[in-house]
């Protein structure tokens, strides 16, 4: 019996340390809110950085919450990737600007977000970075999460 109990607080420890360890990407809130109203097309070629979404992968048709948001930026032409500019919004009217939440998560490199915290749903969020000389890219992630 004692052991049962050690073992149940065990387990009750760790998943408490991972809740606490996930952040919040999307609210419950945010998610209820309607979608945008305009026509999410990106521009078309672009020199300016390019946007790789390592996690969630893009393949699978569902992803579980917390999940790690990554994302990796890839300069072009020898041409740093300005940090500074990296924008992401989730698209919902009106637009929710995401971009002071993962803050700390975001380098030249790319977005490194880990137990990224979203509901249940389809959402889309768009990242935008520039390079030095000013150049943007935009990409879309479109994400369905079940819980």
């Amino acid at each position: 019996m004692k052991k049962i109990k050690i073992l149940i607080i065990l387990l009750m420890s760790l998943m408490f340390i991972n809740f606490v360890n996930a952040r919040e990407l999307i609210t419950a809130k945010e998610a209820q809110l309607p979608p945008a109203k305009t026509d999410l097309k990106t521009r078309g070629i672009s020199r300016g950085p390019g946007i790789v979404v390592i996690s969630p992968d893009s393949s699978l048709s569902e992803v579980k919450s917390p999940f790690d948001f990554l994302v990796k930026f890839e300069p072009r032409g020898g041409v740093k990737v300005d940090s500074s500019t990296v924008k992401i919004t989730y698209l919902k009217f009106p637009y929710v600007d995401l971009t002071e939440r993962v803050k700390t998560a975001i380098s030249e490199q790319g977005i490194n977000f880990p137990k990224a915290m979203v509901p249940s749903g389809e959402h889309s969020v768009r990242i935008t970075v520039k390079d030095i000389d000013g150049r943007e890219s935009n990409s879309v992630v479109n994400l369905v999460v079940n819980k």
